[in-house]
């Protein structure tokens, strides 16, 4: 299969690009020796995934950080690409491997959202890559995967690529197989829509019910992705405390103020 990789754009300047994250869940009570296999097995996933799909993974730019590797992507990646196929070779190559005799499981957290991305000294500055951190330490996502104990994949991806991708109608993507969880903290608050592969929206949206609803923070009024100054190092934002709770439902539109529709 011929690989997607889309020519670079010039240094210095920032573009909108798509930003992933993925992350081992109970990564810390492993032993040294089965870290550094699973570190290995996950970096092997992603590149089958990667490979099967058509994706250039040697031009992603990758940050590890041990149990999380964060990725921005070049620039024309097709988003549906990743959302649909990437997605379904990595719940495959997770499914197969956890089935092997004596294997230590390995499940994972994944978020995906686009957005300007501006290299930084720390690693990159934006809305995309906070946000990306943010919605993969969601305790709705955390939840999710806890509850759901036969999964081995739990996927956030941004309500701005639910509506713009998701809902496109293009093959390999299917709404209905999406949750929405309303992830709020500090300087942040937006909706996620979580899809757990190989199992039923009702599961997820009972998983979701099920968790505990942390109390709004005074610094949010409503969801929004504006405000995002942070940056990312290694995967992570800098500064800043999760804290969230989940609505089901199409996206609500935010009150009228009298001076003409807003978004």
């Amino acid at each position: 299969m011929q690989k997607i990789s889309p020519p670079r754009p010039a240094a210095g300047m920032p573009r909108r690009r798509l930003c992933l994250a993925a992350d081992v869940e109970q990564y810390s009570r492993l032993d040294t020796p089965t870290q550094s296999a699973v570190q290995s097995e996950l970096v092997w996933m992603l590149d089958e995934a990667a490979e099967l799909t058509g994706l250039d993974r040697a031009a992603w730019t990758r940050q590890p950080q041990g149990d999380l590797e964060f990725a921005v992507l070049p620039e024309a990646t097709p988003e549906d690409a990743v959302l649909g196929p990437f997605i379904h070779h990595l719940a495959v190559r997770l499914g197969d491997r956890n089935a092997r005799p004596a294997a230590q499981r390995i499940r994972l957290r994944m978020a995906v959202d686009t957005g300007v991305v501006e290299d930084a000294a720390l690693g990159h500055a934006g809305p995309a890559p906070v946000a990306v951190a943010r919605y993969v330490n969601a305790p709705q996502l955390r939840a999710v995967l806890a509850t759901l104990n036969t999964a081995d994949l739990a996927v956030i991806v941004s309500d701005r690529l639910y509506q713009d991708v998701v809902r496109s109608g293009l093959p390999d993507l299917d709404p209905a197989q999406y949750a929405r969880a309303h992830v709020r903290m500090k300087e942040f608050g937006g909706y996620g829509w979580i899809r757990v592969p190989g199992q039923a929206p009702d599961e997820v949206r009972s998983a979701l019910a099920d968790a505990p609803e942390p109390k709004p923070s005074p610094d949010i009024a409503a969801p929004s992705q504006t405000n995002l100054s942070q940056y990312v190092h290694q995967g992570a934002a800098v500064g800043r405390d999760v804290v969230g709770g989940l609505t089901f439902g199409p996206p609500v539109p935010p009150p009228s103020t009298g001076l003409g529709t807003t978004r």
